[in-house]
């Protein structure tokens, strides 16, 4: 059962990270500009949403104009890469680093505008796009031999798959992975290849099996739900998010946009390094 991690309240909560080197969760709140560990928080003048680790000290983030290299302890960052500087429109989504080491990031609409973001992958210099035409993109992650990447357009109700070659670029055309799943948000995959899907709307983690099916569910007690993160020994966690929500929805669940630790047990995986 899901229990609460920790209390502060992001208004849109996403890209929890479990950094293995420092055995730490970081997560961000996109519309507030911040990044929190449990015991630190920094501010930026621009929103961020997804980060990756590149060694114990440094983590490749995403913001809505780049991707930068973040120096934990100072807090500052070096510009990597340009990620739709030029259009006003959009700004970076959910992320998350592939077994090969690239970083895969998408974007979307400020305000969720038709069709209006893209899905890239940054790997050892060159950040490139691999699908257009996405609404939200969500449920980055990556299968645990490398093989196969899953991604969503959470507007289109629907998470694909695509193989992967050596390099971790896709290999021909993506596949439907599983449809008609409302409010799939952020995933992550664990040691054993199921998806485990966090659900907007309805407050909970879905678990996907690698032939797609259902076959376990958490409830966690917000009912928008952002992306979950999976720790080296099984723990998971999840942010969740208040935005949106109108005054009866926040009496019923005060605790929306906290962290919870939403259970234990699950076959773990580390999550892996950004190469530059």
């Amino acid at each position: 059962m899901a229990e609460l991690f920790d209390p502060r309240l992001c208004q849109l909560g996403e890209g929890p990270l479990w950094h293995p080197a420092r055995d730490e969760l970081f997560w961000f709140d996109i519309l507030s500009n911040r990044l929190y560990t449990p015991s630190r928080e920094w501010s930026f003048d621009r929103a961020h949403s997804a980060a990756g680790w590149i060694d114990a000290d440094t983590m490749l983030i995403a913001s809505d104009t780049a991707l930068w290299s973040f120096d934990i302890e100072s807090g500052t960052r070096t510009h990597v890469a340009p990620l739709e500087a030029e259009n006003p429109l959009t700004r970076s989504n959910d992320g998350r680093a592939d077994m090969q080491g690239g970083f895969w990031i998408g974007t979307m609409g400020w305000n969720a505008e038709q069709g209006a973001g893209a899905i890239y992958r940054y790997y050892r210099g060159e950040l490139r796009q691999l699908f257009g035409g996405i609404t939200i993109s969500n449920s980055i992650c990556f299968s645990p031999d490398g093989t196969r990447a899953y991604f969503a357009d959470t507007a289109a109700d629907t998470i694909w798959t695509c193989a992967l070659d050596a390099q971790g670029w896709p290999i021909g055309e993506r596949q439907v992975f599983v449809g008609d799943v409302p409010g799939c948000d952020g995933a992550i995959c664990d040691g054993d290849g199921y998806i485990w899907s966090a659900r907007w709307g309805i407050g909970q983690v879905v678990r996907h099996a690698p032939h797609g099916g259902v076959d376990h569910i958490e409830h966690v007690p917000a009912p928008q739900v952002t992306c979950p993160a999976l720790t080296p020994d099984g723990v998971l966690y999840a942010t969740t998010a208040y935005d949106g929500l109108d005054l009866a929805a926040l009496e019923a669940a005060p605790l929306s946009g906290a962290v919870f630790r939403i259970c234990e047990g699950v076959p773990a995986r580390v999550e892996p390094r950004v190469i530059l």
